[in-house]
């Protein structure tokens, strides 16, 4: 596993772009969906391209991250033992991903509401939150690649 572990970084950080790219996009379809009339060719247009990029871009890139970041853990374990899963930068970047994870299903909730016409969020709340994956995702990857953060 150590001797792949260039390539599996490579191909982790390339699924985490991917389900980052489409946690940033989702809320901004939310907002425009938003103002949408119920019903409309607006909303159901909406509705297809929410569902196609859930369900065929942020689904398998998130499966695909997290099998990837698992292998990563199994091979950093081989190479300088299971202790880092202990140190503060590790512990900052699995809570990052334990709220990403959480968030991703929180939009698929609201991708659900959308398609029942049962949602109650503004766009303006979708903007708010857009950016929140994005702040994660720095939060995480300064951690990770300057091991400085300290609990």
């Amino acid at each position: 596993m150590a001797q792949h572990y260039d390539l599996l970084r490579g191909l982790h950080i390339i699924a985490v772009i991917a389900w980052m790219a489409g946690m940033l996009y989702l809320p901004r379809l939310y907002a425009y969906h938003s103002a949408t009339a119920p019903g409309s060719e607006m909303d159901e247009t909406f509705k297809v391209m929410e569902r196609k990029l859930l369900r065929i871009i942020m689904n398998p890139a998130m499966i695909l991250t997290l099998l990837l970041g698992g292998l990563l853990i199994w091979a950093d374990g081989e190479i300088r033992g299971w202790g880092f899963l202990t140190q503060p930068w590790m512990v900052t970047k699995l809570l990052g991903v334990v709220f990403l994870f959480g968030w991703h299903g929180f939009l698929a909730g609201a991708r659900k509401r959308f398609e029942n016409g049962t949602n109650q969020r503004s766009g303006k709340f979708w903007r708010m939150t857009n950016e929140l994956p994005f702040i994660a995702a720095i939060i995480m990857v300064i951690a990770v690649t300057t091991e400085f953060i300290n609990l």
